[in-house]
């Protein structure tokens, strides 16, 4: 039992670290630490940790991704495709 929730648990962190920017990297795991410890503390169980890291790397992802999308805009070139890149200076907070 208790390796299918440590499985779950890495196969979400693997899913959500595969394609990130290094502040959504950071959140995750800072995110899935805290959830971890949490879940552990309030349970007292593995299977409470494991839940509390899984639900923890998800917000953190959350988070890191609402951080990044301040410093991305939204293109769309000539042939009406969009795209996703850095705003200018200009526009930045």
């Amino acid at each position: 039992m208790k390796a299918a929730f440590l499985a779950v648990a890495a196969a979400v962190t693997l899913l959500l670290a595969g394609c990130e920017t290094q502040n959504q990297t950071q959140a995750t795991a800072v995110g899935a630490a805290t959830g971890a410890a949490i879940g552990g503390l309030t349970s007292g169980s593995v299977a409470g940790a494991v839940v509390g890291g899984a639900t923890g790397a998800v917000a953190g992802n959350l988070i890191g991704r609402a951080a990044d999308s301040q410093t991305q805009c939204r293109y769309r070139n000539s042939a009406g495709e969009t795209y996703i890149a850095r705003c200018p200076e200009s526009m930045m907070p």
